[in-house]
């Protein structure tokens, strides 16, 4: 009997899509190790094998482009319409190349978050192909007119292909989508008591004065770390290995070193935290509505998603809204400021990542 197997495909954008998918992946073998977990991304190895404890195949490869940007706020529009086209003039070669390499790793199932090509590869090597996110790539170039409109009338021919959807929260209608299911939140959970987070990082501070920063895996270039002197009764944690030396800003060691005991990831850091500071993303707010942490959060413009989740965030989840004027240019007041409840008074369901799996571990038994 052959081994089965399921092929993760992950868009090449941040971090954001890696981190809650290959904590899918990692419940999957959680709940059955004999399942061989292949990882298709351009995300770093590191950052998937921190959310999977065993054994899985890299496969360093990408055939989406997300968008192109020089940090997490800052797009390349021209850039990601070329690398697209190049993508589409190459459709053919892309499918039948990884439609063959599925067929030879005998491959039962394609889970995809969420690249348009997905279904073709999936269906070519006559695989069923499931999909989890809370928005297209179509719905996001939509709004970027014309130089965007074939590829985005590409994408959706693409969508409308898939078996399956599971649709997490915060999420656009994904219409495009025949058979889809709602499910709940999607991440990972901190790996670390209190006690035992303090003592490898020799941090010991106030709960309520400790706030994590935190832009997704391309970062921020202009965060204002001067006004960090402002609260010396604070202190602020962070992974920027290009922050300055100050006495109450604490640096995360690098994850992309070879000691496995120092992956720490953002929500490995939550047990120490009173407060999340960051942009607009979905894993980030998931994790920290998991974990029940309050969320400051500036604004993203031109991308549509943020809107959509910036709205879940205040529907249900504490939270805070700043200004770009405040975060950048100013003092960073809304550290004086009274966290908001959520609005609805309802928080989300928390069981997306083991719904999602434990339906691929029933499809693949």
């Amino acid at each position: 009997m052959t081994q089965p197997t399921v092929y993760v495909t992950i868009t090449n954008h941040g971090f954001g899509h890696a981190a809650r998918t290959a904590a899918v992946a990692g419940m999957i073998q959680q709940l059955n190790p004999e399942i061989k977990l292949i990882i298709t991304t351009t995300a770093p190895r590191w950052l998937i094998a921190s959310y999977i404890s065993g054994d899985f195949v890299y496969r360093p490869y990408g055939y989406d482009v997300g968008v192109i940007q020089a940090d997490s706020l800052n797009m390349d529009l021209p850039a990601t319409v070329a690398r697209w086209q190049d993508i589409i003039d190459r459709q053919e070669e892309i499918v039948r190349s990884e439609a063959s390499f599925l067929r030879e790793q005998q491959v039962n199932l394609v889970l995809a978050d969420i690249p348009p090509l997905a279904p073709l590869i999936a269906h070519r090597a006559n695989v069923p192909c499931w999909a989890a996110t809370n928005f297209g790539w179509d719905f996001i170039y939509r709004d970027w007119g014309e130089d965007f409109a074939d590829i985005t009338d590409w994408i959706s021919s693409c969508y409308q292909q898939c078996d399956r959807l599971f649709r997490l929260p915060m999420h656009e209608s994904l219409n495009r989508f025949t058979v889809m299911e709602d499910v709940g939140l999607t991440g990972g959970q901190p790996r670390y008591e209190t006690a035992e987070l303090q003592a490898r990082l020799g941090f010991n501070h106030p709960q309520d004065k400790t706030a994590l920063l935190v832009f997704g895996g391309l970062g921020l270039q202009s965060i204002p770390y001067h006004n960090l002197s402002n609260f010396p009764d604070w202190q602020f944690l962070t992974f920027d290995k290009t922050a300055p030396s100050l006495p109450n800003l604490h640096q995360i060691p690098d994850p992309s070193g070879t000691d496995l005991g120092q992956h720490y990831r953002p929500v490995d850091l939550f047990p120490l935290c009173g407060l999340v500071i960051s942009k607009p993303g979905y894993t980030t707010y998931a994790e920290a509505m998991m974990a029940n942490i309050p969320v400051a959060t500036i604004d993203r413009q031109g991308f549509a998603e943020s809107a959509i989740i910036l709205k879940g965030l205040q529907d249900h989840s504490s939270h805070q809204l700043i200004t770009d004027q405040d975060f950048f240019t100013g003092s960073w007041g809304f550290l004086n400021q009274l966290i908001q409840p959520a609005r609805t008074g309802q928080a989300y369901r928390n069981n997306g990542t083991e719904t999602i799996a434990q339906a691929v571990v029933k499809y693949l038994s």
